[in-house]
């Protein structure tokens, strides 16, 4: 949003919800000025962790419109766990609920993959693997370059 408030990308579709008050959310962007790929950082944020983990339960890999993932401490809060990318999994109710506040080996869970800072921005990451969950706005702006 920062980038498009200050003139340097332009909307070019937005998905059909508002960000803030009558804003719509940028589905498709072009960036009129050069970015510094020199940052490093991945901003920590829902968003990022969902695609990280493939929008799946790292418990039990359940995933799909009418499962509802959540934020998981992998080494609990009260247990001097922190939010922070090595230690969030995205997980099912069901899961979440069952690991309670202990480790997964307490609760007889078993971690898919291990939570990972990643080096990409992860809700970019599109190859054709993954092309059917490309929103339905960037489809006419997608081509073949696009995918690695």
């Amino acid at each position: 949003m920062r980038y498009i408030t200050n003139g340097k990308a332009d909307v070019l579709q937005e998905y059909g919800q508002t960000v803030y008050f009558n804003v719509g959310m940028p589905a498709v962007v072009r960036i009129t000025h050069r970015i510094d790929a020199t940052k490093k950082r991945i901003k920590f944020s829902r968003q990022n962790v969902l695609a990280r983990d493939k929008f799946c339960c790292q418990y039990c890999g359940a995933k799909g419109p009418g499962v509802e993932l959540t934020f998981d401490h992998v080494v609990p809060k009260s247990r001097g766990g922190r939010t922070e990318w090595e230690n969030i999994v995205m997980a099912c109710r069901d899961c979440n609920s069952k690991k309670g506040n202990q480790t997964p080996v307490q609760a007889g869970l078993r971690l898919r993959t291990k939570p990972y800072k990643p080096s990409w921005v992860p809700i970019f990451n599109v190859t054709l693997r993954n092309l059917a969950r490309v929103p339905a706005e960037w489809l006419d702006y997608w081509t073949a370059e696009l995918v690695p």
